[in-house]
């Protein structure tokens, strides 16, 4: 990446931290007409407010990451707030099932994040209806199909446009076979992935030439790299919708020889940073996942008090090759899990 690029970003990055350490936030963006749940309603009914974080699965440590900020700022403020999700990010109806079971307890707020907003959108409806707080996590949706209070997260098409924007720079001298692996399908595939699309549009010499569902996971990146090399032996690079899928495509690459692909992310897990710095994986969209559970649980704080205005509160990204990779893993406390080593 420029030098002047990384500066900038940097300088983002740390200016959303100090703000966010301090139970502050950016002013949020208004929601599309009719997407906002009225603040003036929630009516929490604990002393002491008890919240439920509710991520699509267990197996993914970005949402464990976002957890462990939400977990910090309530250790700060003195608030309950407990997690409860799937172990698999693809079993929507364990998800579901558990939003019901909340629907049932004593809880002021969900913070959720979900693979399948149409079947979570029925359900959150009555938590907004029951009074509770319901803010969105990893999400830039403008328009969840039932109304809510809040949404935290970066803009996933631009994060993925950056990514596009990087491998122009880096390799837009030539000409590249590209492979995609989506996630499963849903807003979050469909916006990393266009991101990602619009980046490269009109650029002649990226061509892409398959793109496959990778199932969020490794071994689904796995299976997918594994496919599209084997029938695109002259692909280039391979772009996935996050860490978990381009890791997997990694160990598939490197079991077919092929130490030449440029292999591009999505999220800035910590061990996508790491494979990052080991040189298995070329680069990714780093998007902070701690300070995006702080600025969360400060939403969600803040509309329990009838403070917050509402709509979607934006959260940084950089774009990290193997230098910045090294750079952020020699910050692990904004780090989970912690780094394997000391960078």
């Amino acid at each position: 990446m420029k030098p002047v690029l990384r500066t900038a970003l940097a300088a983002g990055i740390a200016a959303f931290a100090s703000t966010a350490m301090s139970a502050d936030y950016p002013a949020p963006v208004p929601l599309a007409e009719g997407a906002q749940a009225p603040i003036d309603a929630i009516t929490p009914t604990n002393e002491t407010f008890r919240i439920a974080y509710m991520p699509p699965a267990t197996e993914f440590n970005y949402y464990i990451a976002i957890g462990e900020g939400i977990k910090a700022v309530a250790a700060d403020e003195g608030v309950e707030v407990f997690m409860l999700a799937p172990q698999s990010g693809a079993d929507i109806n364990g998800q579901m099932g558990m939003i019901q079971d909340v629907l049932t307890q004593d809880v002021d707020a969900i913070v959720f994040g979900t693979h399948d907003e149409f079947a979570a959108a029925p359900l959150l409806k009555q938590a907004v209806d029951k009074g509770m707080a319901v803010v969105m996590i990893n999400s830039d949706i403008p328009n969840f199909p039932t109304p809510i209070h809040g949404v935290v997260g970066y803009s996933q098409r631009n994060g993925t446009h950056k990514i596009a924007d990087w491998a122009i720079d880096a390799y837009g001298d030539k000409s590249l076979k590209v492979g995609i692996i989506e996630g499963q399908p849903g807003y979050h595939s469909t916006e990393r992935v266009g991101g990602f699309l619009d980046g490269i549009e009109g650029n002649q010499n990226f061509d892409v030439v398959v793109s496959i569902d990778g199932k969020w996971n490794v071994e689904g990146g796995n299976t997918a790299g594994m496919d599209i090399l084997q029938a695109h032996p002259d692909l280039d690079m391979i772009f996935a919708a996050n860490d978990y899928m381009i890791i997997g495509a990694s160990y598939a690459a490197k079991a077919l020889g092929r130490s030449d692909i440029v292999l591009l992310g999505n999220d800035g897990d910590t061990s996508g940073l790491e494979e990052i710095a080991a040189g298995n994986v070329t680069a990714t969209v780093n998007t902070s996942p701690f300070l995006m559970g702080r600025a969360a649980m400060h939403v969600a704080l803040d509309a329990l008090e009838g403070t917050y205005p509402g709509g979607w509160v934006e959260t940084p990204t950089t774009i990290e090759d193997m230098e910045g990779a090294v750079a952020v893993l020699r910050e692990p406390e904004k780090l989970f899990p912690q780094p394997s080593k000391e960078y």
